[in-house]
């Protein structure tokens, strides 16, 4: 096998720059991104041929070089953002966009994207309006409170409620809620970022009322509640409730500000989910303050939404950190129409993806699971089918503890490993996220839609 001949096979740069398919796709695609799509083709194939001890093997690369060079420049300009399906059970996945939104919700955004909207502009009055003005009314008549407002994030809310109420004063907490929020985000990081000075009281596993009271003195701003939405400490324990902190709240006039984290709006334990409390239990108990987040168990977009007293919020809404912090077009389009859905909890339930995943019936389930192996038995995929219980989980932060009985397909390849038949889904154009358990593909139902079954017609392909 003569390599240098092979190297001296490969066509110069300016040849191919020649090609008529290859000029053809540098009118579409412009000039940089199609040589740069030669740069690396060329780098791979003269890596491939220091490597490859198959001289016809070699050669087809060769061959196929111009062909490469279109596809290469094609996927340079395709996003990276993708589709995917969720077949692994974990409702609110981080890595896979937490909420998803409905085909219904995604409508009205998209008449709101594609042209000019009054996201700003008062249609009575005929002039400037409030970003907030599109969702506030439905907070305050959802939750109780008396005005509200939403950031790009919950913690971004934390942030602006601390900055704009603590700034310069010390703001109590709990040592048992000093979390981590996610990617190493921890309370006491945000609580200096806003200038509000952290005072800890209690340990880890106990808190007393008295501990809040022999903390405040003349410069305490506010006593901070965080919900530890994201795990539990269980055993020897106690805390302090909003409603028994309101009595020392009044007595001082300090503002009780609550992290609510995952932000429930309605009671989950009717469908037999372990009780959360709701951002209307913390209205009514006495918090001045509540803040939460859109894309968690309200099932809304990604947001830090803000709700409480009306003379805290108006502050907050004059925050110069407001406009760093603001939501855009798209979030306060969806977070109305969304919202207007809890107007009424048979409607939410149904129409919000987040809620019919959690509140799906083991009925359903079932049949889900029956109907997409029958339609895998009929790809005829060279694999054994099967249909096993599992677990689907919250996540996302929420409810760390509950474990929601559901079931799930399960693929065993006979041709290829497991773990192969993972990574080839990932490299689907829809790819499809499962989770391998006693080395077989498990697809959770649950987290699935009968919607997105045909997307599994593409296994048939890779299943050899």
């Amino acid at each position: 096998m003569n390599k240098n001949l092979l190297y001296r096979s490969i066509p110069k740069v300016d040849v191919l720059l020649e090609n008529e398919e290859i000029k053809a796709s540098m009118e579409y695609y412009g000039r940089d991104i199609v040589v740069e799509a030669i740069r690396v083709e060329m780098d791979e194939l003269r890596a491939f041929i220091g490597t490859c001890e198959d001289e016809e093997a070699a050669m087809e690369k060769i061959t196929k070089l111009t062909e490469r060079i279109l596809e290469r420049a094609e996927k340079m300009l395709q996003p990276n953002m993708k589709r995917i399906i969720n077949a692994t059970g974990t409702i609110l996945h981080t890595n896979l966009g937490r909420a998803p939104i409905s085909p219904e919700h995604m409508k009205h955004v998209m008449e709101i994207a594609v042209g000019y909207s009054n996201l700003e502009y008062n249609l009575n009055a005929g002039k400037r309006g409030e970003r907030y003005s599109h969702f506030e009314e439905l907070l305050c008549k959802i939750t109780g409170a008396e005005a509200a407002m939403a950031v790009n994030n919950n913690a971004a809310a934390v942030m602006l409620v601390l900055s704009s109420i603590g700034k310069g004063g010390e703001v109590i907490v709990s040592r048992g809620e000093l979390v981590e929020i996610g990617g190493k985000f921890r309370i006491p990081d945000v609580m200096v970022q806003s200038g509000a000075a952290l005072v800890e009281i209690g340990t880890t596993n106990k808190t007393h009322f008295s501990d809040y009271e022999d903390a405040i003195t003349e410069n305490t701003a506010a006593l901070l509640k965080v919900h530890t939405s994201n795990y539990r400490i269980v055993g020897f324990t106690e805390t302090v409730g909003i409603d028994e902190l309101v009595t020392l709240s009044r007595k001082h006039d300090i503002p009780i500000v609550e992290d609510l984290g995952s932000g429930v709006l309605l009671d989950l334990s009717k469908y037999g989910i372990t009780y959360e409390p709701t951002v209307q239990d913390s209205i009514r108990a006495g918090a001045d303050v509540v803040s939460f987040s859109g894309d968690k168990l309200l099932g809304g977009p990604q947001a830090g939404i803000i709700v409480g007293k009306k003379k805290y919020i108006d502050k907050m809404k004059k925050n110069p950190l407001t406009r760093a912090l603001r939501i855009d077009k798209f979030t306060a389009a969806t977070l109305e129409v969304v919202l207007k859905e809890y107007l009424s909890e048979k409607r939410a339930v149904k129409n919000i993806p987040v809620l019919q995943m959690i509140t799906k019936s083991q009925e359903d389930i079932i049949k889900e699971a029956r109907k997409l192996k029958r339609f895998l038995t009929g790809l005829e995929l060279n694999a054994e089918l099967g249909i096993e219980n599992c677990e689907s989980q919250i996540g996302g932060g929420s409810l760390p503890l509950e474990r929601i009985p559901s079931k799930a397909v399960t693929i065993k390849p006979r041709n290829i490993s497991t773990a192969e038949l993972e990574v080839r889904m990932r490299f689907l154009s829809v790819p499809i996220i499962p989770r391998t358990v006693n080395d077989k593909i498990v697809l959770d139902v649950r987290t699935i839609g009968v919607d997105n079954f045909e997307a599994f017609r593409q296994l048939k392909d890779i299943c050899d």
